[in-house]
Protein backbone atom coordinates (compact mmCIF):
# COMPACT_ATOMS: atom_id res chain seq x y z
CA UNK A 1 0.00 0.00 0.00
CA UNK A 2 2.62 2.68 0.77
CA UNK A 3 4.38 1.90 -2.54
CA UNK A 4 1.08 2.66 -4.20
CA UNK A 5 0.93 5.91 -2.46
CA UNK A 6 4.58 6.71 -3.17
CA UNK A 7 3.70 5.82 -6.95
CA UNK A 8 0.15 7.85 -7.26
CA UNK A 9 2.49 10.70 -5.04
CA UNK A 10 4.53 10.89 -8.13
CA UNK A 11 1.93 11.58 -10.89
CA UNK A 12 -1.63 9.84 -11.78
CA UNK A 13 -1.59 6.24 -12.82
CA UNK A 14 -4.54 3.54 -14.12
CA UNK A 15 -6.00 1.27 -12.33
CA UNK A 16 -4.55 -1.12 -14.90
CA UNK A 17 -0.65 0.54 -14.60
CA UNK A 18 -1.02 0.69 -11.08
CA UNK A 19 -1.68 -3.03 -11.14
CA UNK A 20 1.47 -3.94 -13.61
CA UNK A 21 3.68 -1.59 -11.08
CA UNK A 22 1.94 -3.67 -8.27
CA UNK A 23 2.70 -6.94 -10.01
CA UNK A 24 6.64 -6.31 -9.89
CA UNK A 25 6.72 -5.06 -6.41
CA UNK A 26 4.28 -7.03 -4.53
CA UNK A 27 5.40 -9.83 -2.04
CA UNK A 28 2.15 -11.30 -2.15
CA UNK A 29 0.45 -11.02 -5.23
CA UNK A 30 -2.87 -11.90 -3.25
CA UNK A 31 -2.45 -8.45 -1.89
CA UNK A 32 -2.37 -6.44 -4.84
CA UNK A 33 -6.42 -6.86 -5.33
CA UNK A 34 -6.63 -5.91 -1.66
CA UNK A 35 -4.95 -2.38 -2.45
CA UNK A 36 -6.14 -2.05 -5.24
CA UNK A 37 -9.90 -1.80 -3.98
CA UNK A 38 -8.96 0.15 -1.00
CA UNK A 39 -7.29 2.85 -3.22
CA UNK A 40 -10.39 2.64 -5.47
CA UNK A 41 -12.74 3.06 -2.48
CA UNK A 42 -10.41 5.98 -1.39
CA UNK A 43 -10.38 7.90 -4.37
CA UNK A 44 -7.30 7.70 -5.02
CA UNK A 45 -7.59 5.79 -8.57
CA UNK A 46 -9.95 6.44 -10.99
CA UNK A 47 -9.77 5.17 -14.38
CA UNK A 48 -13.02 7.40 -15.66
CA UNK A 49 -11.06 10.44 -14.06
CA UNK A 50 -8.02 9.49 -15.41
CA UNK A 51 -8.87 8.70 -18.74
CA UNK A 52 -11.08 12.18 -19.08
CA UNK A 53 -8.09 14.06 -17.65
CA UNK A 54 -5.82 12.65 -19.56
CA UNK A 55 -7.91 13.22 -23.00
CA UNK A 56 -8.53 17.06 -22.20
CA UNK A 57 -4.73 17.28 -21.27
CA UNK A 58 -3.07 15.72 -24.56
CA UNK A 59 -6.46 17.79 -26.81
CA UNK A 60 -5.88 21.38 -25.13
CA UNK A 61 -1.99 20.89 -24.41
CA UNK A 62 -0.71 19.64 -27.56
CA UNK A 63 -3.20 19.30 -29.84
CA UNK A 64 -2.96 15.60 -31.22
CA UNK A 65 -5.86 14.01 -32.59
CA UNK A 66 -8.09 11.21 -31.51
CA UNK A 67 -6.20 8.37 -32.43
CA UNK A 68 -3.67 9.38 -30.83
CA UNK A 69 -5.19 9.96 -27.09
CA UNK A 70 -7.13 7.18 -27.71
CA UNK A 71 -3.72 4.82 -28.40
CA UNK A 72 -1.82 6.65 -25.65
CA UNK A 73 -4.96 5.94 -23.07
CA UNK A 74 -4.65 2.33 -24.33
CA UNK A 75 -0.94 2.21 -23.62
CA UNK A 76 -1.87 3.23 -20.29
CA UNK A 77 -3.96 0.25 -19.70
CA UNK A 78 -7.29 2.27 -19.83
CA UNK A 79 -9.98 0.05 -20.58
CA UNK A 80 -10.54 0.43 -24.31
CA UNK A 81 -14.74 1.64 -23.77
CA UNK A 82 -13.67 3.83 -21.29
CA UNK A 83 -11.25 4.77 -23.11
CA UNK A 84 -13.31 5.95 -26.33
CA UNK A 85 -16.03 7.65 -24.03
CA UNK A 86 -13.26 10.03 -22.86
CA UNK A 87 -11.58 10.64 -26.28
CA UNK A 88 -15.30 11.13 -27.31
CA UNK A 89 -16.56 13.24 -24.58
CA UNK A 90 -13.18 15.37 -25.11
CA UNK A 91 -12.97 16.09 -28.37
CA UNK A 92 -17.12 16.64 -28.83
CA UNK A 93 -16.54 19.99 -30.04
CA UNK A 94 -13.45 20.11 -31.65
CA UNK A 95 -13.10 21.15 -35.10
CA UNK A 96 -10.81 18.77 -36.68
CA UNK A 97 -9.58 20.95 -39.32
CA UNK A 98 -9.01 23.28 -37.58
CA UNK A 99 -6.84 21.64 -34.87
CA UNK A 100 -4.61 20.37 -37.64
CA UNK A 101 -4.18 23.41 -39.23
CA UNK A 102 -2.80 24.64 -35.43
CA UNK A 103 -0.99 21.49 -35.64
CA UNK A 104 0.53 22.14 -38.67
CA UNK A 105 0.94 25.80 -37.66
CA UNK A 106 3.07 24.80 -34.71
CA UNK A 107 5.22 21.79 -35.82
CA UNK A 108 6.32 23.85 -38.88
CA UNK A 109 7.06 27.05 -37.09
CA UNK A 110 9.30 29.51 -38.67
CA UNK A 111 8.49 27.68 -42.24
CA UNK A 112 6.73 29.04 -45.34
CA UNK A 113 4.51 26.17 -45.10
CA UNK A 114 3.59 26.76 -48.77
CA UNK A 115 6.80 27.16 -50.03
CA UNK A 116 8.15 23.83 -47.79
CA UNK A 117 5.42 21.32 -48.59
CA UNK A 118 5.46 22.01 -52.53
CA UNK A 119 8.87 19.41 -51.55
CA UNK A 120 7.75 16.01 -52.33
CA UNK A 121 9.66 14.81 -49.38
CA UNK A 122 8.06 17.51 -46.97
CA UNK A 123 4.62 16.99 -47.81
CA UNK A 124 5.24 12.73 -47.49
CA UNK A 125 6.94 13.73 -44.08
CA UNK A 126 4.34 15.83 -42.64
CA UNK A 127 1.58 13.70 -43.83
CA UNK A 128 3.23 11.10 -41.68
CA UNK A 129 3.45 13.49 -38.81
CA UNK A 130 -0.12 14.17 -38.98
CA UNK A 131 -1.20 10.24 -39.32
CA UNK A 132 1.20 9.91 -35.98
CA UNK A 133 -0.64 12.44 -34.16
CA UNK A 134 -3.66 10.96 -34.43
CA UNK A 135 -5.46 12.83 -37.55
CA UNK A 136 -7.55 10.92 -40.21
CA UNK A 137 -6.01 10.77 -43.39
CA UNK A 138 -8.88 12.67 -45.56
CA UNK A 139 -8.89 15.93 -43.56
CA UNK A 140 -4.75 15.77 -43.42
CA UNK A 141 -5.26 15.58 -46.71
CA UNK A 142 -8.01 18.38 -47.00
CA UNK A 143 -5.48 20.80 -44.96
CA UNK A 144 -2.64 19.87 -46.57
CA UNK A 145 -4.37 20.94 -49.88
CA UNK A 146 -4.16 24.31 -48.73
CA UNK A 147 -0.57 25.06 -48.82
CA UNK A 148 0.39 22.25 -51.34
CA UNK A 149 -1.15 21.33 -54.97
CA UNK A 150 0.41 17.80 -54.73
CA UNK A 151 -1.32 16.49 -51.75
CA UNK A 152 -4.22 15.44 -54.01
CA UNK A 153 -1.51 12.54 -54.97
CA UNK A 154 -1.53 11.58 -50.89
CA UNK A 155 -4.72 9.98 -51.63
CA UNK A 156 -3.03 6.97 -53.40
CA UNK A 157 -0.98 6.14 -49.77
CA UNK A 158 -1.64 3.27 -47.88
CA UNK A 159 -2.76 4.17 -44.64
CA UNK A 160 0.24 4.20 -41.83
CA UNK A 161 0.97 0.16 -41.12
CA UNK A 162 -1.15 -0.89 -44.47
CA UNK A 163 1.00 -1.95 -47.15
Amino acid sequence: MNYALRVLGVRAHSSGELRQKLVRRAEHAADIDEVLRKLKESGYVDDRRYAESYASIRLENEGHGRGRVLRDLREHRVAPQLAEQAVNRAFKETDELELIDAYLKRKFRGKDLPAWLSIEKNLMSAYRRLQYAGFTGSNSIKVLKRYAAKADELEEEPPLGEE
